[in-house]
Formats: structure tokens, sequence, C-alpha cells
């Protein structure tokens, strides 16, 4: 009956990942009805040396199957870091003493493969076969089921960099160039990376980070320019706001906190999940609605600039506050051009980039919006930015997007 339950699975199912006799398995959760610690067994004499034991759950005797035995791998004394899979099998139960559970996965039946020689006297019978799973299949089963900082590692490829950020995409904290020969020291800052990663506080995915369906009321802009400043966890704040932008959105100028080419798959990426066009901004291109700008990582900073004709600018210059490009720098160019036509927003991110600036944008008349710490992965700029008064009212992150269309609507 147990090699019934372990064979008979849908074509997509939930399992239950576990450890026995230091290896990974998954059973069908279909047939789990709970997991619970180890309680010691009364032993059956002349069982089967799979056997336990019977333990008395609730007025039913549970039968105690040693999983590692069972499957011909070298058993151990159970011990209270042991659990039991408490499974139904047929109209009875019996419990699966197993090292330790360690996830709980949706699989499509597809992707199991056929079992390698992971260990000669493996009882072949009971495995189904092995479970191939790419990085970011991997990751999207951790953020929804055991959502924990991650760090992405990824080579400046264009594969690399458009995995790296889908992974930011699904809730990596951050993300690490792997050393080349033009730049043999960026693993330099892997450590800080992981120390402030190490901080965050991952939660499930939540309608607040999901993609929205574009804004489908009446929307007229009223010549303001939107300002976007955002780092850690900023690339899913950003696709929370922008996909519910309509076609005819504001003129959207964004930095985000990220290496060179990086920036360039974010743009590709939000220019087919939003319904406003999305490029990396060049120096001299036109600022006009329906367009989101989003700064190129690299050496220069993206400030607006002209006053009847408005265009990008990208400035070469050192980092501000540890940045290239900066958010002050967009925030108070921002300030000086567009006075109280600009609006500034701060996402999530550590440190204090685009604080001050903010600042500016305020006391120039222009409109500014922080996000909370509730929402936020890093509550660090956005809290700089309200402790000097920059910030004219904080939201949730499902919120801002809503917001920003009401600040720069046609009141005719």
């Amino acid at each position: 009956m147990i090699e019934k339950s372990l064979h008979d699975l849908a074509r997509e199912a939930e399992f239950v990942a576990f450890r026995a006799g230091g290896l990974e398995f998954c059973i069908n959760i279909m047939s789990v009805r709970e997991i619970r610690g180890w309680t010691p067994a009364t032993v059956i004499p002349r069982a089967p040396s799979y056997i336990r034991g019977v333990i008395n759950l609730r007025g039913v005797v549970l039968p105690i199957v040693d999983l590692g035995v069972r499957l011909g791998l070298p058993g151990t004394e159970p011990t209270a870091r042991h659990v039991i899979i408490v499974a139904q099998v047929g109209e009875k139960a019996a419990g699966l003493l197993v090292d330790s559970v360690s996830d709980i996965l949706s699989i499509d039946d597809t992707t199991i493969q056929p079992t390698p020689d992971v260990a000669s006297n493996l009882a072949r019978t009971f495995v189904r076969g092995v479970i191939a799973m790419d990085g970011l299949s991997f990751l999207e089963r951790v953020m929804r089921l055991r959502p924990m900082p991650v760090v992405m590692v990824s080579s400046m490829t264009a594969k690399g960099t458009d995995t790296a950020v889908s992974a930011l995409a699904l809730g990596a904290v951050d993300c690490v160039v792997k050393p080349t020969a033009e730049n043999p020291d960026s693993f330099d800052e892997l450590p800080a990376k992981v120390k402030i990663a190490s901080k965050v506080r991952r939660r499930k995915s939540s309608s607040e980070t999901e993609p929205r369906a574009p804004f489908s009321g009446p929307y007229q802009p009223a010549g303001h320019v939107v300002g976007i400043g955002s780092s850690t966890g900023g690339v899913e704040a950003l696709i929370s706001i922008l996909t519910g932008f309509p076609a005819n959105c504001p003129p959207t100028l964004i930095t985000q906190h990220m290496p060179p080419v990086f920036t360039r798959n974010l743009a590709m990426r939000l220019d087919k999940m939003c319904a406003p066009r999305v490029v990396e901004a060049s120096s001299g291109m036109q600022i006009t609605p329906g367009t989101i700008y989003i700064a190129p990582g690299g050496e220069s900073h993206l400030e607006v600039t002209g006053r009847m004709v408005l265009t990008c600018s990208l400035r070469p210059g050192p980092p501000v506050n540890g940045h290239c490009p900066s958010i002050d720098r967009l925030f108070m160019s921002m300030a000086r051009t567009l006075g109280p036509r600009a609006v500034g927003v701060l996402l999530t991110g550590m440190g204090r980039d685009g604080a001050q600036g903010l600042l500016e944008v305020r006391r120039e008349g222009g409109r500014t919006i922080g996000q909370d710490e509730s929402t936020s992965v890093v509550y660090g700029m956005p809290k700089v930015a309200a402790e000097l008064g920059a910030v004219e009212a904080q939201y949730p992150l499902g919120r801002i997007g809503d917001t920003i269309l009401a600040l720069t609507a046609s009141r005719t």
C-alpha cells in the first residue's frame, strides 16, 4: 500500500520533501495527514527491520515505517530531531519515520527523470525518479513556500543578466556579478550584500508585490514628471507599480541601483510586462508621456534637463552615496528643472541615497511619496527621507501606483 501511495502521482501534485539516510526524497502530499515529532514506539517482536514499532495516536494504533531502512539505506537510531509523516494508506494510516522534512513542493510529473545510481542498495521499487529543477524554478518555490533572503550570483552574459533580473523579480534581495578579467574584484561587495540580506525579513508573496492589471479608468496626464528611486527589493516593487500604469502614463524616470547591462535587461523585461513603453535611457532622449526611462548602470547619473522640451541627460561623475547612477542626482535635477511639476517616489533600499534629493523636490513645490516600512524589503532610504521631512506621505506598496496617477492626472 505504501508503494501505491509513492507511485500513484498526479500530473501536478504537492510533495513533501524529506531527508532519510542522508539523501533527499519527496513523497506525494495528497496522502499526508500530518507531520509530527518523533515519539518512541512500542517494539513489535519479529517485525521486519524497517518497522520501528507502533505508537498510539489519539486512540489509533499507528505502525512506524523507517523509510531510510525501507529504501535500503543505512539505518540510525531515532532521536528527538527525527519526524514522523502520518500518511493515509488506503483506509488505514501509517507513520513514516524520516530524518527531517525540508519543504513542500508543487511539482509537475513531467519533471521527474529516471533515477541515477544514487545508492547501490536503494530499493528501486519505491523510487519513481529524481526531480530536475533549474535555479529560477527552485527560487520560485522557495519564495512562495518558505521565503528567505537570497543573493543572486550571475555572469555578465546576456543569459546571466536576464536570469539575475528574473531572480530579482521573483524576490531575490540583490545580485552580484561574477569576477571577470575586466572586473576581477566584483566579489569584494559580496560580504556586504550578504550582511544586508541577513537582516531582511522575507514574506510570502502577497497582492502587494504581484503584477497588476493596467489602469483602466479615464486618465490624462497633466504635465508632471515622475521620478522613482529604488534599491534592495526594488525590482519587485517596480513591477508592482509600473504594471498598473496606463499606456499614456506620466513620463517616468527610474534610478534602480544595478550593475551595467542588468538595467538593460530590466528595461526589456518591464517593457514586455507594462502597457507604457519602457526603455533604457540615453542622453538626448526626449521625455514624453507614455514612456518609462530606466537609468543605465555604469559611470553616469541620469538627470532631467531642458525647459520647453525635456530630455534625459547621462552625466559622468563619481558615485554619490556610494552609487552610480544616484537617486539623489535624479531627484535634484527634477527639483531644479521641474519645480512643482515633479513627483518624487522613494522605494525600498538600504542607505540614504535619494533622501536629500527628495527633500529638494518637496522644497521646490513637488509632491513626494515614500514606501512604508511594512512593505519595504529594506526600510532604509524611505526612513531617512521621512526623518529629513522629505516625505509628504508614506504608503504601502500596493497603493503607490494609484497615488502617483491621482497626483499626475489632469483635473479637466
